[in-house]
């Protein structure tokens, strides 16, 4: 029989917390090469290391970025189907990939295509660590996304941080999951900054999964006021949460797509907080007038407005069915959506930018949205 010593019982149980590193170092060892097809290779020799080393084989100089990015909420509704559903799964099976597509997601914005990706996964206690199963489901997750966008997981850290971390009731545990993607932009003529963004522009939308993960505090909120909560049917015959869990879309094929082809694009935005009130990104005196959108927006948010959402809240909270949006010329517009449509996204021409003052003029529903964060 093994005693605890002082530092486990104040919370930090190494002897629990240590499969779960095995398993995440396992699957990371798998993803090693990915990156190799943008010429960015990691040294095998520092896996054990204090952190990722890797290096550029090109024969031009890019430029690189970093990106850092949280889940979110989005997990403590994984915690809650597996503690409530009865199904026998995690519901952990995409939360990794959703990690790593909130960085992925945004790095791209800048022309840049991700080729690293160092994670945290810091939980409250060392006993979460403890579910084989679930940190299967996890760590296989992280694997299937570096696999399909060419990232290496070669470090991270899993810290218990009791003092820090406490999950809402009624989840008992709930680890705070972020990262950080390195993205290279090949050549650094590539970068987009967005300050090429001028009236007479078109807003090109690529259509979400669901809800991604942004606006996940709104739909815990409404959830546990109904009577079976995150087991509620949906029309389309899902439960809640599943349909909230939902994997996040990655758009990162169709970004290199544009950037392969030379597509001009003057800037790129993805759809995540702020919701559609986002498109007015830019501080200049632009209004962008949306007068086409996708054609049934997301089963999850129609049962918000049923639920007494307003519409106003939705649209500047959630991305209502568009995850990434491209601002290019006009001359652009074919090519733009039938590059998209070779690499798998129905692109929609939703929009254009115009002189005038900033908002978001979005005709489908009559109604115009103020800029973020007003």
């Amino acid at each position: 029989m093994t005693t605890q010593g002082e530092y486990a019982q104040a919370g930090v149980d190494y002897s629990q917390i240590e499969p779960f590193k095995r398993a995440m170092i396992a699957v990371g060892k798998r993803t090693l090469s990915f990156p190799n097809r943008r010429q960015v290779f990691v040294n095998t020799d520092s896996i054990h290391a204090h952190g990722a080393v890797y290096y550029y084989l090109g024969s031009i100089q890019p430029m690189f970025v970093n990106t850092q990015e949280g889940l979110g909420n989005k997990n403590w509704i994984a915690e809650w189907m597996y503690q409530n559903s009865g199904m026998g799964r995690t519901f952990y099976e995409d939360i990794g990939w959703d990690t790593v597509l909130m960085a992925a997601n945004d790095v791209i914005a800048q022309g840049a295509l991700p080729v690293i990706y160092t994670d945290e996964v810091a939980a409250g206690d060392s006993e979460w660590f403890l579910d084989k199963q679930r940190a299967e489901d996890l760590a296989e997750s992280f694997f299937k996304v570096c696999q399909l966008i060419g990232v290496a997981l070669p470090a991270g850290e899993s810290p218990s941080l009791r003092y820090l971390i406490k999950a809402a009731e009624p989840v008992k545990s709930a680890p705070s999951l972020s990262g950080c993607v390195t993205g290279i932009i090949n050549p650094s003529s590539r970068l987009i900054t967005g300050r090429r963004l001028i009236a007479g522009d078109i807003i090109i939308g690529a259509p979400s999964s669901g809800i991604h993960a942004n606006g996940i505090s709104l739909v815990i909120k409404r959830a546990l006021t109904l009577p079976d909560q995150f087991m509620t049917r949906l029309p389309n015959g899902k439960m809640l949460g599943e349909e909230a869990l939902i994997a996040t879309r990655s758009y990162v094929a169709l970004v290199e797509a544009l950037l392969e082809e030379e597509v001009d694009i003057h800037a790129l935005l993805p759809g995540t907080g702020s919701g559609v009130s986002k498109i007015a990104f830019d501080e200049r005196p632009y209004q962008y007038r949306v007068h086409t959108w996708v054609k049934e927006v997301p089963f999850l948010f129609q049962h918000l407005r049923e639920l007494g959402v307003s519409l106003k809240d939705c649209l500047t909270t959630f991305n209502w069915g568009i995850g990434y949006y491209i601002f290019i010329p006009k001359s652009e517009v074919a090519r733009t959506i039938e590059v998209g449509q070779r690499v798998g996204y129905d692109l929609i021409e939703l929009g254009r930018v115009e002189e005038g003052e900033r908002k978001v003029i979005f005709e489908p529903e009559g109604v115009t949205l103020p800029p973020p964060g007003d």
